[in-house]
C-alpha cells in the first residue's frame, strides 16, 4: 500500500471532508427543524391537514434518497426550480430527513405522561407554554437516542451527493482513485474519515443525553 499520494491529495480530501461535515450538519439541523414542525402539526392540526402530512411522510420514506435527489436537481428546472449542486444537496437532505425526524419527535411526544399535560391545562397553562415547558423537554429526552442514531445515518447519506457533483469526501476520493488507480488506499481513507465522524457524533450524543437528563432531574 502506497500512502505517499496523501501528500498530494491531502488538501483536497480535507476540503471534501469539510464539505461533508457542512452538508451533514446543515441537512441535519434543517431536517430536524422541519421534522419538529411536522410533528407539532400532526399533534395539533385538523385531521385533513394531518392526512396531507402523512401522505408526505409516506412518499418520502417510501422512495430512495437517490431518486429524490435526481428529481430535485434534474427535474426542478422543469418547474422553474434551478439550484446549484450544493443547495440542491442540502435541500434534498432536509426533505429526506424531515419525515424520519418527525416520527421520532412524535414518538417522543407520546412518551410524555398524559397526566402532566392534563395537570398543566388544569392550572390554566396556555398550549404554547405546555409545548415549550413540558412537551419539548420531556419528549426530547425520550427522542434523543433515536435523533442521534438517525443523524449518524444521515452522515452516510451525504456520499450520494457526489452523484450531482457536490464536492464532498466521496467525490474527492473518486477523483483521487481515478487519477492514481489506488482504490484500496482511497476507500480506506474514506472509511476512516466516516468512522471518526460517526464516533464523534455518538460520543457527543451520549454526553448531551446525560446533561439533559441531569438538568431535568435538578429541575424536578
Amino acid at each position: 500500500m502506497d500512502w505517499s499520494m496523501l501528500q498530494q491529495y491531502g488538501p483536497s480530501l480535507l476540503k471534501g471532508f469539510a464539505n461533508t461535515i457542512v452538508c451533514w450538519a446543515l441537512g441535519t439541523v434543517f431536517g430536524m427543524a422541519l421534522g419538529l414542525v411536522i410533528a407539532l402539526i400532526q399533534r395539533y392540526a385538523p385531521r385533513w391537514v394531518t392526512w396531507i402530512i402523512q401522505v408526505y411522510i409516506e412518499v418520502i420514506r417510501g422512495t430512495p434518497f437517490l431518486v429524490q435527489l435526481f428529481v430535485l436537481y434534474y427535474g426542478g428546472p422543469l418547474i422553474g426550480l434551478r439550484l446549484d449542486a450544493l443547495p440542491a444537496g442540502l435541500l434534498g437532505l432536509t426533505i429526506y430527513g424531515s419525515p424520519y425526524f418527525a416520527e421520532i419527535f412524535r414518538s417522543g411526544f407520546r412518551a410524555v405522561p398524559d397526566g402532566q399535560i392534563e395537570a398543566a391545562r388544569a392550572i390554566g397553562m396556555a398550549e404554547g407554554h405546555i409545548v415549550r415547558r413540558i412537551l419539548l423537554p420531556l419528549g426530547l429526552v425520550s427522542a434523543l437516542p433515536a435523533l442521534v442514531n438517525f443523524s449518524i445515518i444521515l452522515t452516510k447519506e451525504t456520499v450520494i451527493l457526489s452523484i450531482i457533483t457536490v464536492p464532498e469526501l466521496l467525490y474527492q476520493v473518486q477523483r483521487m482513485s481515478a487519477e492514481t488507480f489506488r482504490y484500496v488506499e482511497a476507500n480506506l481513507v474514506l472509511a476512516l474519515f466516516f468512522w471518526g465522524l460517526v464516533e464523534t457524533i455518538s460520543r457527543v450524543g451520549h454526553r448531551l443525553e446525560a446533561r439533559i437528563t441531569k438538568h431535568l432531574i435538578e429541575r424536578t
